[in-house]
């Protein structure tokens, strides 16, 4: 269960099976919220996918999720952010926004090259991190509207399966 202590809000919850393809929720943007919620959005997601899916899906929001708290916010823990997912038959359709500072277009950036892994060691601080995710994830696009950040991408996967049904 989900502290409300540390303001984290989960969206509405019924027994619906639709309800297992929708995940919304808000929270503090601190490291510790960020672990919570990576928690609670596995938990929703994990019998709608591989193993190997679910460990892409948690390395691309530990990524996405953490840079925000120490970029967007600079670890001071005051803001929000909000994550959405929607499991369709496509994938894994994923949204984040926060209202820090934007983030720096170069992070969206693909390099020359894109078949080529680059060595950690030739990107600047949290370069790798964003070859990750971009390396990952489809559909990657960023916009900011009013003082608000919104990070959206696609997470390709195996039709839908249910290890709990029948």
């Amino acid at each position: 269960m989900l502290e409300t202590s540390m303001g984290l809000r989960p969206g509405p919850h019924s027994d619906s099976a639709d309800t297992h393809r929708i995940f919304c929720m808000s929270f503090p943007a601190s490291a510790l919220s960020v672990r919570t919620a990576l928690r609670a959005a596995l938990a929703r997601f994990m019998r709608l996918m591989e193993p190997d899916e679910a460990g892409t899906l948690e390395l691309i929001l530990a990524e996405v999720l953490n840079n925000i708290v120490e970029h967007s916010y600079a670890d001071t823990g005051v803001g929000t952010i909000t994550l959405s997912m929607v499991r369709d038959s496509q994938g894994l359709s994923c949204s984040v926004s926060d209202d820090g500072v934007p983030l720096p277009m170069t992070c969206l950036t693909k390099t020359e090259d894109n078949s080529a892994r680059p060595s950690p060691e030739s990107l600047p601080e949290g370069g790798f991190g964003w070859f990750l995710i971009r390396d990952l994830a489809t559909d990657l696009g960023y916009s900011r509207d009013q003082d608000r950040n919104l990070l959206a991408f696609r997470l390709p996967l195996a039709p839908t399966l249910d290890r709990n049904a029948g």
